[in-house]
């Protein structure tokens, strides 16, 4: 199970890596979906700004394929628990981020449609993932 959701979290982060930093304008357009607000520099500021999620993406990819491959380096239970927390609060901490923007969706507002599309993709995953580590973390802990 514990190699299982490793590999969730590498794949995840570099589906992340992939879409804000390979393909930052595309994803830029999805958080801005009025082709008459792209047209300034805080839209072109927005594009630029997914190398830094992307770096951070990718680098939690390759942490956790290196997890992967180093399986029997960590032997304590304790140790793995650790690093699943840190998953969780790096999906957490994305899934927490859109609450106030869906809060905003459900009254007509937001910056971002979160239930929609791409966005409640990630909004789901983000939440599952988390979820699946914290749990993860706690039964290694029990």
């Amino acid at each position: 199970m514990l190699e299982f959701v490793l590999v969730l979290n590498a794949i995840w982060f570099g589906m992340g890596f992939h879409a804000f930093y390979l393909r930052r304008e595309i994803f830029a357009k999805v958080l801005v979906a009025n082709r008459d607000h792209r047209d300034n520099g805080a839209f072109d500021a927005l594009v630029e700004s997914g190398r830094f999620l992307g770096g951070f993406n990718f680098a939690l990819s390759v942490l956790n394929i290196l997890l992967v491959l180093n399986f029997g380096s960590f032997d304590r239970d304790s140790q793995w628990a650790v690093l699943l927390a840190f998953n969780a609060l790096a999906h957490g901490s994305q899934f927490v981020g859109n609450i106030p923007i869906a809060l905003q969706n459900r009254r007509g507002g937001g910056a971002w449609n979160v239930f929609d599309g791409v966005m409640l993709r990630i909004f789901v995953i983000d939440f599952a993932l988390a979820a699946a580590n914290a749990t993860a973390a706690t039964w290694l802990l029990a």
